[in-house]
């Protein structure tokens, strides 16, 4: 075999595995867990006195009276509509609530998803940044760099592999279930000592991994002895308990 064969063949192996690879990722983003008719009520009939938009790349959840603004990076492969119960609830409560779109639902696909928003919205000057599971760990990416511009870092199942240790006047909340099979346990109490030492963390009795947005049972998740309305309700208690502390 001469060698402008040997190239051709080369090519061709290397084009054949470029190929599969793309088929393997889209096929992969395409198999997402998608909100329920529940999740997406909360978006199409607000409460009252809560605006529900589309801005950008952005679901902004609006209260007449805000105290302040939470920026939310959704967890891995989950349509961000299904974190509306949760936002909308907390929009209820005063907080003002911008869940950031991503591409193919994978927020290291956009860690830096929350540039900008702040400026959209100067009116709200108390800041807060956070998300679920994967979304949550991406958000601890950006708060990282960012940290002057935020008053806390609010994590659903989900931990920080970067070091935010040194900075004492990043408040932070943790809230997981109990029952939670899908976050690694291992990692998220190795990591732990990346967070401010006064951090707070909430262990949800009977709560699970998937139940911090709605959209139905995530494969691997153990089984939860809480409603997912449950779930959601003391979740929200203890955000805005944890935003409005003294």
């Amino acid at each position: 075999m001469n060698n402008k064969n040997k190239k051709r063949i080369v090519v061709i192996i290397v084009f054949a595995i470029i190929v599969f690879a793309v088929f393997g990722f889209f096929n992969y983003v395409d198999d997402y867990y998608k909100a329920t008719d529940r999740a997406w009520s909360y978006i199409n009939e607000p409460a009252e006195g809560v605006t529900v938009s589309y801005v950008d790349n952005t679901i902004v959840f609006e209260p007449e009276e805000p105290v302040a603004g939470f920026i939310f990076y959704p967890g891995g492969l989950v349509e961000t509509e299904a974190y509306a119960p949760l936002m909308e609830q907390l929009a209820e409560q005063g907080i003002f609530g911008v869940v950031v779109e991503m591409p193919y639902y994978l927020a290291m696909l956009d860690a830096n998803g929350a540039r900008g928003i702040q400026a959209k919205y100067p009116e709200i000057e108390d800041w807060y940044i956070g998300g679920h599971s994967l979304g949550g760990a991406m958000a601890c990416l950006y708060a990282n760099r960012h940290q002057s511009e935020y008053e806390g870092l609010i994590l659903l199942a989900a931990y920080s592999t970067k070091d935010l240790s040194d900075e004492p006047e990043m408040d932070t909340l943790l809230v997981r279930g109990s029952e939670d099979q899908v976050l690694n346990i291992e990692k998220y109490n190795k990591y732990l000592s990346n967070l401010p030492k006064d951090y707070q963390e909430v262990v949800i009795d009977g709560g699970c991994h998937g139940y911090f947005g709605d959209y139905g049972m995530q494969a691997g998740d153990g089984e939860p002895a809480v409603t997912v309305e449950e779930q959601t309700y003391i979740t929200v208690d203890k955000i805005v308990e944890f935003i409005g502390r003294e």
